[in-house]
């Protein structure tokens, strides 16, 4: 079983840039979509970020123009950067493969709080 590893979070102000990363140790990630998702408290948890293998990106409505996920397949490694942080961005982010039901055990996270 995959458990990837989150890290880059923090604390910043409104208006910020974090970049987030994603180690996930498998053989099959060059071929796996990947997706970035987060959870605010109180909420689902929610796809904002995907990347297929070929590397064509997708963004949910609220972060178009503000993050931008990438990979590196040799480093078998996810990121995104997060610009222009709003404090309704504030949530623990998660990579995982893109997909109905996602195929890696959901790891820690990152927490990401954008202050106002």
């Amino acid at each position: 079983q995959v458990q990837p590893v989150e890290s880059g979070g923090g604390l910043v102000q409104a208006g910020g840039s974090l970049r987030l990363s994603c180690a996930a140790s498998t053989s099959i990630f060059r071929i796996s979509p990947m997706g970035w998702y987060r959870q605010a408290p109180g909420k689902q948890r929610e796809l904002v970020a995907s990347i297929t293998s070929g590397g064509t990106t997708n963004y949910a409505d609220s972060v178009k123009g503000r993050f931008t996920i990438s990979r590196d397949n040799a480093k078998k490694m996810v990121y995104l950067q997060l610009n222009t942080l709003k404090p309704e961005d504030t949530a623990v982010y998660y990579c995982n493969t893109n997909s109905v039901n996602p195929i890696f055990i959901w790891g820690q996270g990152t927490q990401v709080t954008v202050s106002s």
